[in-house]
């Protein structure tokens, strides 16, 4: 069969073009999380947008050492509300989830269906990336829809992700006594960077 008229060659085209639009919702999602004063959204977003950007460039790789340039094909990608961080964390988290347990799932049964071995491969790793792409987005949707982004009910230890200050308490300072930054970019010490 020839790889460019395959169900593989399609779903990779996809994954690619999805990948590179996750990018970009997550870059405007930063820069409305730099608007609205809190850098470490901002950074949870780049964090993962860059992730993201790798995924389309191993995506692209598949493609270009088929010889693939150009294939026509047809998705649906979601676009977030303007200014509303906590639906853009939610729909995050949805899409991440959906990408991981449906999508890519299936991406990879079609390519090991086509004897796609490597490329079945990657699309399972790379759902088990998206996985804790939604696992960190819930946790900070949960958080600041429950008014707990810079807050806990037990001693916690912050980091402030401008100079590295560790501050244990219920809440980091208003501003960090090292170098100044706000809260904002405060975050509980286990996820720095972002981990899950």
């Amino acid at each position: 069969m020839n790889f460019q008229e395959s169900e593989t060659c399609a779903v990779l085209m996809r994954a690619y073009a999805g990948e590179c639009q996750s990018h970009t919702r997550y870059l405007l999602a930063a820069k409305e999380a730099t608007a609205q004063n809190l850098p470490v959204l901002r950074q949870v977003f780049e964090y993962t947008a860059k992730q993201e950007m790798i995924h389309a460039q191993l995506f692209a790789k598949q493609l270009q050492q088929q010889g693939i340039a150009e294939i026509q094909v047809s998705a649906a990608f979601p676009l977030d509300p303007e200014h509303d961080l906590l639906k853009m964390l939610q729909n995050a988290q949805m899409n991440e989830q959906k990408e991981a347990a449906e999508v890519y799932a299936s991406f990879a049964d079609t390519a090991a269906h086509e004897e796609q071995q490597q490329t079945a491969a990657l699309f399972r790793q790379i759902a088990a990336i998206e996985q804790s792409h939604a696992e960190r987005f819930a946790q900070f949707a949960v958080w600041m829809q429950e008014g707990r982004l810079f807050c806990d009910s037990r001693q916690t230890v912050w980091l402030c992700m401008n100079c590295g200050h560790i501050h244990e308490g219920t809440e980091p300072p208003q501003n960090c006594p090292v170098c100044g930054a706000v809260q904002g970019f405060s975050v509980r010490r286990g996820f720095a960077p972002f981990t899950v």
